[in-house]
């Protein structure tokens, strides 16, 4: 047998908060070690957060992202554990999206992203360029502050794969995955067993089925382990990271983490032994006759091994049912779970909503009241930071804290029915019933007085009074 234990994380980064970022990879590596993990896998761009945007044009975000790369390097948190670490590097006159592969202390390889994010939602070729040498590996020489901390001057940069004695491992970025030709398929030709894929991908309505179906398809056929690790939560920009650090064994999915959830750190742990990889390659005809006619693929040597002796203690990983949710939780947990990543972050004690009873309005609100319920629901599961959130957000006193998402609701949430001559009752009391049930502090507000100075001024400054249909809610109007 050959045991091997993997983690691979969501982490809730900040974009350019760098020493938040540096302190939650270095807890992850900690809690990666602590289960017996020889290999951490973390998201895309987890150093500087993904959502930089044009800050990733700034030199400063490249300084200080080799500056918390050496902080990790120069300690202990890399030893006998392999740590993929994502940061923007510049090589002569390119900027690269890279994992940055790193063991005992070392940087043992630099992968730059080969396919960038470049439609939707992403913009990746506005601060980035595509390694576009696939049949070489260069040497990159390291900025001086960082050779002289490791003692190294040159480290390979480019597209490969790094060989244990024990077994291969590489790393798939994000988009590549899903790119007509990924490189998986490639790599499991050369005898690499272990993929770790690192990503930055939003949340979007059904979208964790479209992943999983990869990373399935992606080993069903050819064998190996892929690891997925991804951003979880808002950092700064309108996208929701959602999670779901997973691992799939040869087509099954073995681990799988939350997508949905108000934690900065989430681990998910597996224990494999790679012999069913080795297995189900050497019985498929078809892998053999490609696989002895494949196009090579540049590789670095490690004189180490990274599995682990026969042990009755360490519990092998077994398929798993996988866990989805429905749209409509879907619809309520991922806004939810954005609205309080900004509502800690930008340093506000609360949201006012005008409530007018609509289906707009009401959805958003309901939105709250659910994220109302996950905070609540997460300090009752002992989550110590999201406590402390909701203590300063709430402004709680002599100890107390939220155990009841109406109350705490009532704390952080105004609502208001800005009624008119126009409002009916019905809307009226739609309102009140809703905020209600969310517990929202709620107002019933009369507001013919300002719509009368405001068309009394329209008059005065243009001769003319404004004509408007009756009996319709001026909101609309």
């Amino acid at each position: 047998m050959r045991l091997l234990t993997v983690a691979t994380c969501n982490l809730n980064q900040w974009a350019m908060e760098f020493d938040s970022n540096l302190k939650q990879i270095k807890h992850s590596i900690s809690k990666a070690k602590q289960a017996g993990a020889v290999i951490r896998l973390g998201p895309e761009l987890e150093i500087p957060g993904y959502g930089c945007e044009d800050h990733f044009l700034e030199l400063d975000t490249i300084n200080h992202s080799w500056e918390c790369l050496k902080d990790i390097l120069v300690g202990d948190w890399t030893d006998n554990i392999v740590c993929s670490i994502g940061m923007p590097i510049i090589k002569g006159s390119e900027r690269y999206n890279c994992q940055v592969l790193c063991f005992n202390r070392k940087i043992i390889m630099i992968r730059p992203k080969m396919c960038l994010a470049n439609d939707g939602n992403y913009r990746e070729l506005r601060w980035f360029t595509a390694w576009k040498q696939r049949d070489q590996l260069v040497d990159f020489q390291l900025p001086a502050h960082i050779s002289q901390a490791l003692g190294q001057n040159s480290v390979p940069f480019g597209y490969g794969f790094v060989k244990f004695r024990d077994t291969a491992i590489a790393a798939e970025v994000c988009e590549e995955l899903f790119t007509p030709s990924p490189p998986h398929a490639e790599l499991a030709l050369n005898g690499v067993e272990v993929f770790m894929n690192a990503s930055g991908s939003h949340h979007q309505l059904r979208k964790l089925d479209v992943r999983l179906r990869a990373f399935i398809g992606a080993t069903h056929t050819r064998g190996g382990v892929y690891m997925y690790s991804n951003h979880q939560g808002c950092d700064g920009g309108r996208l929701y990271y959602d999670g779901c650090a997973s691992v799939v064994v040869n087509g099954d999915v073995v681990a799988q983490g939350s997508q949905f959830s108000l934690n900065d750190i989430e681990l998910v742990v597996a224990s494999i032994d790679l012999d069913v990889v080795a297995s189900l390659r050497g019985s498929l005809s078809s892998f053999q006759e490609q696989a002895s006619c494949k196009a090579n693929v540049p590789s670095v040597d490690v004189p180490s091994s990274l599995c682990l002796p026969f042990d009755l203690k360490i519990r092998l990983s077994f398929p798993l049912k996988i866990k989805y949710h429905s749209p409509e939780e879907e619809i309520a947990f991922g806004p939810g779970c954005w609205l309080w990543d900004y509502l800690r972050r930008s340093g506000a004690s609360g949201f006012l909503l005008p409530l007018s009873g609509g289906a707009d309005s009401s959805s958003v609100a309901a939105i709250v009241g659910c994220m109302c319920q996950l905070v609540v629901k997460e300090i009752a599961n002992g989550d110590e930071q999201v406590k402390a959130d909701a203590i300063r957000i709430g402004n709680y006193k002599d100890g107390q804290y939220p155990t009841d998402s109406r109350e705490f609701a009532k704390r952080i949430f105004y609502t208001v029915f800005m009624g008119s001559e126009n409002s009916s009752e019905m809307t009226k009391s739609r309102a009140k019933v809703l905020a209600d049930e969310i517990g929202s502090w709620h107002l019933d507000v009369s507001i013919d007085g300002v719509v009368s100075a405001l068309l009394s001024l329209f008059q005065t400054l243009t001769g003319k009074r404004p004509r408007y249909k009756k009996h319709v809610d001026i909101n609309e109007e």
